[in-house]
């Protein structure tokens, strides 16, 4: 039952990862059936993203109340039916108003199941289930590109990924028992956290080094949702690729991630948490400066989607299996749900941000602005290693 429970939640993580590349893959076509500009990608990014802040900030109250696995079964069949929206949408204003629950979607699932594996799991562990969110996030750009190279077009692409949700919905509410399976042999451990109480976001900013966490969650969100939601338009616009063979390389940047996080999963215990971070915040330098290297080739640049995607791969499950031990696992539920809120805060303002720059000045800043959020996340997460290290953990 126990094996069958994690499966579970492998499968979980796949439903998170499937829909977060499919804008990005699709924008340089869904455009131009909406007659909209470039940088009105990152307005549409910014309804999604802005969701899961408040999931994410009501993330323990919401656990708490209907358990991970209910949670988690609502969750994946809100973004089916918002997936599905976006295939039927006929305007702007349609898309905008189907990725709220496309975003509600996302927050409280994320922040429960990552809790949850922080606490009863290694850091191997954690980087394989995230493995498995980009397994999701690579599936879905090759779903998009081969629906436009048939010419079913995008919409096709959205109600495929959103079959698929559905399925997965299925799954999870029918292993609805087996999550109470494990709560009744944890019933003990549960009822004394649930009796403790609620830290809130105030009580978790005094904690001594949270500030830093949130700092270092929003840049990295904002390198790794910037890097796959203008991938695709950075190679058509500047590059001059197709866009069907955009879609098909931006998806090399998720490829990254995944087979990253899945070879992190065999060094992550010998290594720690701490210098995979560092390794990955120096890959993702690297990969930045692929991507700059004005050549007559793509070959650089398309190494560079993937070396970036290397480096993305080991910081996000690192600092979230780094968090029971930095502040206290009786902390680590509270913090953990305002660390995936800077996240998609991050997620939400920064891809916008670029579309204005991108529209005003110019879309090669575009591994510029990589570059910026990549330091800022290695000076956050080294001034929390200073400040464990002072404190003698």
């Amino acid at each position: 039952m126990v094996s069958l429970l994690i499966a579970i939640i492998y499968l979980a993580f796949i439903s998170l990862g499937l829909p977060d590349s499919l804008l990005g893959s699709a924008w340089p076509v869904m455009r131009l059936n909406f007659n909209a500009s470039i940088s009105f990608a990152g307005v549409i990014s910014m309804f999604i993203a802005g969701g899961p802040i408040v999931s994410s900030l009501l993330s323990e109250r919401v656990t708490r109340k209907f358990g991970a696995g209910l949670v988690t079964a609502v969750s994946v069949a809100m973004t089916a039916v918002a997936l599905f929206g976006f295939s039927v949408a006929s305007s702007l204003f349609m898309l905008c108003l189907w990725a709220i629950p496309y975003g509600l979607g996302a927050g409280a699932v994320d922040s429960a199941l990552n809790n949850y594996v922080a606490l009863h799991y290694s850091s191997r562990h954690m980087s394989w289930l995230h493995c498995f969110w980009g397994v999701g996030a690579s599936i879905s750009p090759y779903i998009m590109s081969a629906c436009l190279t048939r010419g079913l077009g995008w919409q096709a692409g959205y109600r495929t990924v959103s079959i698929l949700q559905v399925v997965l919905t299925a799954i999870l509410f029918f292993s609805l028992p087996l999550w109470k399976i494990k709560a009744t042999k944890t019933r003990g451990a549960a009822d004394e956290k649930n009796a403790a109480p609620l830290l809130g976001v105030m009580g978790a900013l005094k904690i001594p080094g949270v500030p830093y966490i949130l700092l270092a969650f929003f840049a990295y969100c904002a390198a790794e949702s910037t890097c796959g939601l203008w991938a695709s338009t950075y190679l058509v616009e500047y590059r001059q690729v197709a866009a069907d063979t955009a879609a098909q390389f931006a998806s090399l940047f998720y490829l990254g991630i995944t087979f990253g996080r899945f070879l992190n999963g065999f060094v992550a215990d010998r290594l720690g948490d701490r210098n995979l971070i560092r390794i990955g915040c120096s890959v993702m330098l690297l990969g930045a400066a692929l991507i700059l290297l004005p050549l007559q080739t793509n070959t650089l640049a398309l190494a560079g989607l993937i070396v970036f995607g290397l480096g993305c791969a080991p910081v996000y499950p690192s600092v979230i299996h780094a968090t029971p031990s930095n502040f206290g696992a009786e902390n680590s539920q509270a913090i953990i749900g305002i660390q995936m809120a800077s996240a998609y805060t991050g997620s939400t303002l920064m891809p916008p941000l670029f579309g204005l720059i991108a529209h005003h000045i110019a879309i090669t800043v575009y591994p510029f602005y990589l570059a910026l959020f990549a330091m800022l996340l290695f000076i956050m997460t080294e001034k929390i290693n200073r400040l464990q290290q002072n404190q003698g953990r």
